[in-house]
C-alpha cells in the first residue's frame, strides 16, 4: 500500500465512513474480505437501495455480486476506489449529503443522477458503468454555444 492509500484508510476510519460501511455490510449479511490498496470488499449485498451493482462507504466497497466474483472488475473497482478517496477529502459522512446534492443537480440538468454529478464524473462515468446522457456544451464556429 502506498502512503496515500494508507492515509486514506486511516482517514476513513477516523471520519467514521469505513465503520459505517462495515456496519452496513454486517447488517446486510455481506461477506467482507480484504481487497487491494487498503479497500475492503463486501460481497453479496442484497438490499434494494442503492440500485447500483457496487457502491462505497469509506474504504468498504459493497458489491451485489457473490464472494469470488465481487471486486474482480478492475475498472469498476478503480471507480469505487476514487469514491473512497472522495470520502477522505470530504471528511467522511458529509460526502453522503454532498453526493446527494450533486445527484439532485445532475437530475435537474440531465434527468440522470450520474451524468452531471461532480463525484461520478471525477470517479469516471464509464468506469462506473454510467453514460453521459447530456454531453458538455461546445462553442460553434460563430461563437455561439451548441450542444455536442
Amino acid at each position: 500500500m502506498t502512503p496515500a492509500q494508507r492515509f486514506r484508510q486511516i482517514a476513513n476510519v477516523l471520519n467514521l465512513s469505513t465503520p459505517l460501511g462495515l456496519a452496513v455490510a454486517a447488517v446486510s449479511r455481506s461477506t467482507v474480505s480484504p481487497g487491494p490498496r487498503g479497500l475492503l470488499i463486501a460481497a453479496g449485498y442484497n438490499w434494494k437501495l442503492p440500485h447500483a451493482g457496487a457502491f462505497t462507504l469509506g474504504n468498504v466497497v459493497l458489491f451485489r455480486a457473490p464472494h469470488g466474483v465481487a471486486g474482480t472488475n478492475a475498472v469498476l473497482l478503480g471507480h469505487e476506489e476514487r469514491h473512497s478517496t472522495q470520502y477522505a477529502y470530504c471528511l467522511g459522512l458529509p460526502f453522503l449529503a454532498l453526493y446527494g446534492v450533486a445527484a439532485g443537480w445532475s437530475m435537474l440538468r440531465s434527468g440522470n443522477p450520474a451524468s452531471r454529478n461532480f463525484f461520478e464524473r471525477q470517479a469516471g462515468l464509464v468506469a462506473g458503468g454510467y453514460i453521459d446522457t447530456h454531453p458538455r456544451r461546445q462553442d460553434s464556429p460563430a461563437g455561439k454555444r451548441i450542444e455536442a
